[in-house]
């Protein structure tokens, strides 16, 4: 199945990944560059036609700065038009690259003129790339609409500036750099030129420290920076299971956790922390009879996701009942984590909207073998073809557990390899859904919450592994998700 355009939040995820991996920001550059250069070299005559450069104050401008030094390598002579003065560049990586050209280049400040720009045979868009958001302002959005009364051609680097906007460049040709991004068609980009710069597979395919991109952090103006309401629907033959939840969600940052159990279950999870709301419902085990009480008070209290199916056991009246809950809940277009006991409730239903609120499954192998397909049977796909399939078909996020974990939502498929053996230890699975359930309700996407959960859960256990050696518990893990949190964010400067 062909992947979706890239968006402008994944691009910065994967190039972040890139640099974790060791490839610089410096290299990335100078690899686009020398792409651009390439392809604008081809779409001239030969050295003696001019080439103007517009060139923003972010990495999009150092690339086109990185162009010019190829291009001149090759017999050009590109003039360079700098949106602001060169002071505002804000990217390290490309103000090394402007300082290797500024002492041999014509450069020019401000707004050209459409009489500029007409004596050009190529006109190269270094304006504004990925990290643009709506539609361009000042000087920037002045030299486009210049741009677009012009007759020369246009080759944008990486997407045309203003794209999605009213004003915006319309190019003849887009050097994509990577992949094609998110809105890019013949009408809004002409010619999509797709060029590799370097970045490993593994940065785009699997999880990395990229991911806390996904994270929500609150602007100082937020009334309540935390926010995100989880109900963790789980206990009975073993109460421990949701209360790892629960904690688990309040420490990936989430505003409330509250939890439905069977009411002897409610006293013992209530006695692993005050922190932790719980009501009590029913008798020993959930049965169909605890259905409408789940709802009401669903219906009483504000929720932003639901987490179900850890610890509730397998009596046939609890998977009955759940199946009667998830068909419920499914129906209520609420954000959802279907883990442990409840994956054999949830079915096979197909044919979700495109637009429903995400439903994220968590299985283990087992239980993904038992659930949802055994590849002892299906020796025609691999592991995560077989999950590719099977979410597309039911609409679902899967995120299937194991040596390395699986996760895809029917189109996009990732790989994570970051956590450590001792983690199978029980109950880490609990801590991974509230991660996903408190990223859920605070808006993130269903597979974004996925690989983040996966990603910083597995740090979180490479931390506590540290301390405890084989010894670690789920309790370690959940302590140590702040600090990963901590890092993840600090590394990205957020």
């Amino acid at each position: 199945m062909e992947a979706p355009p890239q968006s402008a939040r994944e691009t910065r995820v994967i190039e972040a990944n890139a640099v974790a991996l060791g490839i610089s920001i410096d290299t990335l550059m100078e690899n686009a560059g020398r792409a651009v250069a390439e392809e604008a070299a081809r779409r001239v005559q030969g050295p003696a036609d001019g080439i103007a450069v517009l060139a923003g104050p972010g990495n999009n401008g150092g690339d086109g700065f990185a162009a010019v030094h190829y291009l001149k390598q090759w017999g050009f002579s590109p003039d360079v038009w700098l949106s602001s003065p060169a002071a505002e560049i804000r990217s390290s990586a490309a103000r090394r690259c402007y300082e290797r050209i500024v002492a041999t280049t014509r450069l020019r400040v401000g707004v050209p003129r459409l009489a500029d720009l007409e004596g050009y045979a190529l006109i190269i868009d270094a304006l504004l790339g990925t990290g643009q958001h709506g539609e361009p302002r000042g000087p920037i959005r002045d030299t486009v609409l210049v741009v677009r009364d012009c007759r020369v051609p246009v080759l944008s680097v990486d997407e045309p500036t203003g794209l999605g906007s009213a004003v915006a460049v319309h190019p003849r040709w887009t050097v994509a750099l990577e992949a094609v991004k998110e809105g890019m068609t013949p009408e809004t980009s002409g010619e999509v030129l797709v060029r590799p710069i370097g970045i490993p597979a593994t940065a785009a395919h699997e999880t990395g420290p990229g991911l806390f991109l996904f994270f929500p952090v609150a602007s100082g103006r937020a009334r309540s920076p935390r926010s995100g309401r989880v109900l963790i629907i789980g206990g009975g033959p073993f109460p421990g299971a949701p209360a790892l939840a629960g904690l688990a969600v309040l420490r990936s940052g989430a505003e409330r956790a509250v939890i439905a159990a069977p009411q002897p279950a409610a006293g013992y999870i209530q006695s692993y922390s005050p922190t932790l709301i719980v009501h009590g419902v029913g008798s020993e085990r959930f049965q169909s009879t605890d259905v409408s009480p789940l709802l009401r008070l669903l219906d009483h209290e504000h929720f932003d996701a639901v987490v179900v199916g850890m610890g509730v056991g397998r009596a046939p009246e609890t998977e009955a009942a759940l199946a009667e809950l998830l068909g419920k809940l499914r129906g209520r277009n609420l954000p959802m984590v279907v883990d442990a006991d409840a994956l054999g409730a949830l079915g096979t239903a197909r044919g979700q909207a495109p637009d429903a609120a995400p439903c994220v499954a968590t299985p283990n192998r087992h239980e993904f073998d038992t659930h949802f397909v055994n590849l002892a049977e299906t020796l025609a796909e691999t592991r995560l073809e077989a999950a590719r399939r099977v979410a597309h078909e039911r609409g679902i996020v899967l995120l299937a557990k194991d040596d390395v974990d699986l996760l895809t939502d029917g189109t996009r498929g990732f790989l994570n390899r970051h956590h450590h053996p001792a983690m199978t230890v029980g109950g880490t699975g609990d801590v991974l859904a509230g991660v996903v359930g408190s990223l859920l309700a605070r808006g993130v996407d269903g597979l974004d919450a996925a690989r983040l959960a996966s990603f910083w859960v597995g740090d979180a256990g490479l931390r506590a592994f540290s301390a405890r050696s084989w010894g670690l518990t789920p309790l370690d893990v959940i302590d140590e998700l702040p600090a990963a949190l901590r890092e993840g964010l600090s590394r990205l400067g957020r």
